[in-house]
């Protein structure tokens, strides 16, 4: 066990790129921040100790999908609404 364990940089990336997600990059960041963060997360439990940063992997999943998320169900309340307004046009 190492007394100080070095953060992993994929950990730090996924949270960066998730901030980037709700702000400059959408779905880009969030994408990367999904991706990095489970890549993170596996390489923290590999190193015995040596690494650190599974909080900040954590946050960055976290942060990676809650914007795809709410944009999924952002299009699904649009369908519907939008089907909802063909089915009473459709009725009259």
């Amino acid at each position: 066990m190492n007394p100080n364990p070095k953060t992993s940089p994929l950990a730090i990336t996924s949270l960066v790129t998730g901030l980037l997600g709700w702000t400059l990059m959408p779905v880009l960041g969030s994408l990367v921040a999904i991706v990095t963060g489970h890549m993170a997360r596996a390489e923290i439990r590999r190193s015995a100790g040596a690494l650190d940063g599974d909080g900040l992997a954590t946050v960055g999943l976290v942060l990676g999908w809650l914007p795809l998320m709410l944009g999924m169900l952002g299009l699904v309340a649009v369908f519907m609404f939008l089907g909802g307004i063909a089915w009473l046009g459709a009725m009259g």
